[in-house]
This record gives C-alpha cells, sequence and structure tokens, in this order.
C-alpha cells in the first residue's frame, strides 16, 4: 500500500511540474507578444524570427532536471580522433592552394565589449600592438593571405546589437584593402527575471533604462544567426565552403596548463565526440574536470566547419546546443539569468568531427590586462598581422603574469608604464598596488612587486629586475 502511495504521489508531483512548466511558457509567450506590439514594424520582422529561438531555448530550459551530462557516460577521446598539428601541418599545402582558399570564409565573433577591461566600445577596438587593433591585426592577417595567393578569402563579423554601429563606422577604414567585409547581427535575447522567470524587458528599446533588459545569447549562436541574416546563403552561392574561426567539422585544443582548468574540453559521450563545458559538470565532479591528467586539452573555440553542412542541420533544427544558464546581478541589484549556448556544443551534431592539438604558440588569449601586457612586450613580433614568439626567447612557454586591480581597465593599465618592459627572459611577474614602471625597465626570472595599503612603488628608468621581490614604498621624485 505504501509503494502504491509515494507512485501515486510521484504522479501527482509530475503532474504538478508539468503544468507549473505551461504556466511559465505560456506566461513568457504573452511576455514576448506584448513587446513585438511595441515595436516597429520592421524591427518586430526581425525580433519575431529572433524570438522563435528564444523560445526554443527557454522550452528546452523549462525542462531540465539536472546537469546536462552523466559522468558515468563520459571517457577521454580515442586517440584518432585529436590529430597533433605538426602531422597535419607535415602534409604541406595542395598544389592547387589558390582554389582550396577561395572557398573558404573567416567568421570572427566580434559581439563583446571591453567592459572587463575598463572599454565602453566593442572590444576588438582595443589597441593590441603598435597602435594596432584586435580587428587591425585580424584584417591584416587576412589581406597578407590574399595578397599572397591571390585569392579572395572574405572577413565575416558576427556584431551583437551592443557592437554594431561602433564597428561599421570603423570598417570605413579598411574599404582599400584587399579584404571583403561582411556583417551580420547576432540575436538579441531578452533577461529573464530570476524568481518570475519572465522578461526584465518593458519595452525593445536598448538605450537608457533598457539597455540591461538585453543579451546577446552567446556564441553559439552564430549558426542561427548566420542563417536569418541570408549571407550564409549569399557565401554558399559565391563558391564559399567552409569558414574558418566560427563553425566546423574540426576543433582546435591545444594541451591544457593550470591556466587553461575551466576551459572546455573534448570527450567521448555515447559515440560522440563531445564538447563538456564546466557549467555542465555536476559539483562533486569539479575538481576532477579542472584535472590537467584526466582532461588533457581545452577548446579554443577556433572551429572549422562545411557551410553547406550548417545549412543543413539548421534547416532540420537538428543543432541540439547544450543551454549554460548564466546568473548576472544587475546594477540595482535584480537577479536575472542569460541563456545561452557555445558554438563548440555542435560537435556532436557533425559527421566525422575531429579535434586537432595545437601548439600554444597557435592560442594566443587576451582576456585581461595581464595577457595585454604580453602580447604587447618583446616577447612577440608583429608581421602582416600576427603575433609570433620572438627567436630572441629562449623558452617556447610564456611567462606567467598576474598584475592587480590597479592595472584592471586598459587606460589605468596604460598610465602605469612609460613604455612596457623587456620581457625576454622573464618566468613570472605578480604585481600589487600602486606600482609604476618607468623607461626601459628589464625584467628577468621571477619578479614579484607589492606595494602594500598607502605605499606607492615606481620602478626607475634603466632597472633590471632579475629573481627580485620588491615591496614597501618607493618613490622616485623628480628634480
Amino acid at each position: 500500500m505504501s509503494l502504491l502511495v509515494a507512485d501515486l504521489a510521484r504522479g501527482v508531483m509530475t503532474e504538478f511540474q508539468e503544468k507549473l512548466r505551461q504556466q511559465h511558457e505560456e506566461a513568457m509567450h504573452r511576455e514576448l507578444e506584448a513587446l513585438l506590439h511595441s515595436a516597429s514594424e520592421s524591427q518586430a520582422e526581425i525580433s519575431r524570427k529572433e524570438f522563435d529561438g528564444f523560445k526554443k531555448l527557454f522550452h528546452r530550459f523549462l525542462q531540465v532536471k539536472g546537469p546536462a551530462v552523466d559522468w558515468a557516460k563520459i571517457n577521454r577521446p580515442p586517440e584518432d580522433s585529436i590529430q597533433p598539428y605538426e602531422k597535419i601541418r607535415a602534409k604541406g599545402l595542395p598544389e592547387d592552394i589558390a582554389s582550396s582558399l577561395n572557398k573558404l570564409a573567416v567568421v570572427k565573433l566580434n559581439g563583446g565589449l571591453g567592459t572587463s577591461m575598463g572599454c565602453k566600445g566593442p572590444k576588438s577596438l582595443i589597441s593590441v600592438r603598435s597602435e594596432n587593433t584586435f580587428l587591425d591585426l585580424t584584417v591584416q592577417q587576412i589581406e597578407h593571405l590574399n595578397k599572397t595567393f591571390n585569392t579572395d578569402v572574405p572577413l565575416v563579423l558576427m556584431n551583437s546589437f551592443n557592437t554594431d554601429e561602433d564597428t561599421k563606422k570603423i570598417l570605413l577604414k579598411y574599404k582599400h584593402y584587399k579584404v571583403k567585409i561582411h556583417t551580420f547581427n547576432q540575436s538579441r535575447y531578452p533577461r529573464i527575471n530570476k524568481e518570475s522567470l519572465l522578461p526584465i524587458a518593458r519595452t525593445m528599446g536598448t538605450s537608457g533604462e533598457s539597455a540591461e533588459a538585453w543579451y546577446p545569447p552567446g556564441h553559439g549562436d552564430v549558426y542561427a544567426s548566420f542563417s536569418n541574416s541570408g549571407l550564409l546563403d549569399r557565401l554558399l552561392a559565391e563558391g564559399k565552403d567552409r569558414p574558418s574561426g566560427a563553425a566546423s567539422s574540426s576543433w582546435r585544443s591545444p594541451t591544457k596548463t593550470r591556466a587553461d582548468v575551466k576551459g572546455g574540453t573534448l570527450i567521448q559521450y555515447e559515440d560522440h565526440l563531445r564538447l563538456l563545458e564546466i557549467a555542465q559538470v555536476p559539483k562533486a565532479h569539479v575538481d576532477e574536470f579542472k584535472s590537467v591528467t584526466k582532461f588533457k586539452i581545452f577548446n579554443t573555440n577556433n572551429l572549422w566547419i562545411s557551410l553547406p553542412a550548417i545549412k543543413r542541420l539548421q534547416e532540420k533544427n537538428q543543432l541540439d546546443l547544450e543551454i549554460i544558464v548564466n546568473p548576472k546581478t544587475l546594477d540595482g541589484g535584480l537577479n536575472v539569468i542569460q541563456l545561452e549556448t557555445a558554438v563548440g556544443a555542435a560537435i556532436k551534431s557533425f559527421n566525422n568531427a575531429m579535434g586537432v592539438n595545437v601548439p600554444r604558440s597557435r592560442f594566443l588569449p587576451v582576456k585581461t590586462s595581464s595577457d595585454l601586457l604580453l602580447v604587447m612586450s618583446n616577447l612577440y613580433s608583429l608581421d602582416a598581422g600576427s603575433l609570433t614568439m620572438s627567436q630572441k626567447r629562449e623558452f617556447p612557454t610564456t611567462p606567467h603574469v598576474k598584475l592587480g586591480s590597479s592595472f584592471t581597465k586598459v587606460q589605468e593599465f596604460l598610465s602605469r608604464f612609460e613604455n612596457i618592459p623587456d620581457m625576454l627572459e622573464l618566468d613570472h611577474l605578480t604585481v600589487s598596488g600602486d606600482v609604476t614602471f618607468g623607461n626601459k625597465v628589464s625584467l628577468k626570472g621571477t619578479v614579484i612587486i607589492i606595494a602594500n595599503h598607502g605605499d606607492r612603488i615606481d620602478i626607475p628608468a634603466g632597472a633590471m629586475l632579475e629573481n627580485k621581490i620588491v615591496s614597501g614604498n618607493l618613490r622616485i621624485l623628480d628634480h
């Protein structure tokens, strides 16, 4: 009898939960329709298509009952599913390299703002080397490719509503470059009140108080927004077959170090190669996920794929990307959630997918001012838009650099260096507090500089610090 009661109780609970899910979904649909009625005719047409994608994501979010993976089913990828970069490079270039390159399009995510580094505009417009921005370097790389092989490889930028206007103004400077540049916009989704599970937006606007009510839903949106824009069909009509840098049947993955432990990794799961992100890992297995022995590589989101395959899977609605629930707290203290997807999660949807284990020299992220210091230094040489490790560096590894909160914002970071120190022989640098660097400073070995609260340290011009710990108060006064 007790088992029967328990079964009935579970049945009632399941029925109640299903009814609650339906209520949330119906309420969300009503709110979205109300938002569409507040939009202009042209805006409503675009937003309705984007909202269709959001509704599917929200529906799946309501169905989620736990972690997206069963940990017991996770295995290391088979050896032949991840190819060493050097093995592929050794095959050399095809005889008709120009014909192969003319089937290529380079797609770059350009929807992010540089807010984490104290910038107001697109992150791609931050100066990283010799007054060249990220975008400048990208355009220079592709132009060099087109000039060298007499090809027509275009650059495609996926902007967001945050970056589109500023980016289009900047693109005018490249009109004489040998690079065709196309843009399309990432979807715009409403942020969800964590308690009510309803949009916080009251209008379709994205300025003033409405700005924080919307968000671009992660780089996994590239498949839908690329297709919805019409640009995918246009490139296919022009004979483009595979993009570089946004989505693909080969996923680039460097060997993981302790600095990369939170990065997604490739796994074998139910006979498919799959991307596993830390947000999908059950709490009890997070430490195991971060291990550099069990999961030896991490995903860079630099991917290659056949454009016809994207079109086919998109039309058949067969791109099943795991949902990433990203919690945020807005300035007023309101707790919201963003439903996002990751571009690499699509790997399980493509036949014959594989990974490429690239060397660290092929992966140079700039997410913090510490990363920015490295690429601005003499550790790297700039040639045709590409940054390569200086031949004067005796070790192939990059130094570990950790700059304190006084260096977080780009403008403050730049104000603390009269010029970037010589770092060719540096292994480790930690800087904390109110610290400035004079002209022609040289850093070698392990250098730790700590200015405690209320103290200031000015490293004088021409100073050479090798295996030094500097602390206390050091001021160099002008005379």
